[in-house]
């Protein structure tokens, strides 16, 4: 049993988690008139206090309580949904960064981009963990140490860099026809960013390493 504890410090609900690989993995208090697991974020009440600025959002409790063993004490979750916009307006008030340490799998790069979605409403910066070497934080904890999940962070890339690279995992670079279709894709990539600037180093980039002119990527970034 884990206690929910809100901002002043009070025990508002609980999370049960199974020990073993019985359905449901999680049991968590329903909605009450104190509790509202959509407005609510995981060990916040900790992690608000002298984080830099900065938050570690991870999928689960089990990857806060890890990561805060490991002494990563701002990191937090969510609690049983989705990330909401009101649980991001929350933590804004707290860091202006968040750094988002979902699983690896599947439904982890799926929460990844709704999260990055929601988070870019915020005005927060946003960076992305790639955990390799296991499937989420406490898992890379325990197989490699808080060592090897700090320079996962001092690693992190930002959303842009994340959503570039999940495109190009898409298509094959090595052929003619996979490398139009990444560059027209990360042209829509650059279309979502306000800055000029960094659609402009953006695009020298991506000129420079597939040996296109510039001023055609900036053209399909207009389109």
């Amino acid at each position: 049993m884990i206690p929910i504890i809100d901002l002043r410090g009070n025990v508002i609900a609980f999370g049960g988690r199974v020990m073993d690989d019985s359905v449901p993995k999680y049991i968590n208090t329903s909605d009450t008139p104190v509790y509202k697991k959509s407005r609510a974020v995981f060990a916040l009440n900790f992690a608000k206090n002298g984080n830099e600025g900065k938050l570690i959002l991870a999928e689960g409790y089990m990857d806060v309580i890890a990561l805060h063993q490991a002494g990563f004490t701002n990191a937090v979750a969510g609690l049983g949904t989705a990330l909401t916009g009101e649980q991001a307006q929350l933590m804004a008030r707290y860091a202006q960064e968040i750094i988002l340490a979902y699983d690896n799998d599947e439904a982890g790069q799926k929460a990844t981009r709704r999260a990055i979605e929601i988070l870019g409403k915020t005005g927060v910066k946003i960076r992305v963990l790639t955990l390799r070497g296991g499937k989420d934080p406490d898992d890379i904890i325990k197989k490699h140490g808080r060592e090897r999940f700090q320079s996962l962070l001092d690693g992190a890339a930002n959303d842009t860099e994340f959503k570039l690279s999940a495109e190009r995992a898409k298509h094959d670079t090595d052929t003619t026809d996979g490398r139009l279709n990444y560059l027209k894709a990360a042209a829509g990539v650059l279309a979502e960013i306000d800055s000029p600037i960094e659609v402009d180093l953006y695009a020298s980039n991506l000129a420079s390493e597939f040996g296109v002119e510039k001023s055609a990527i900036l053209g399909q970034v207009t389109e």
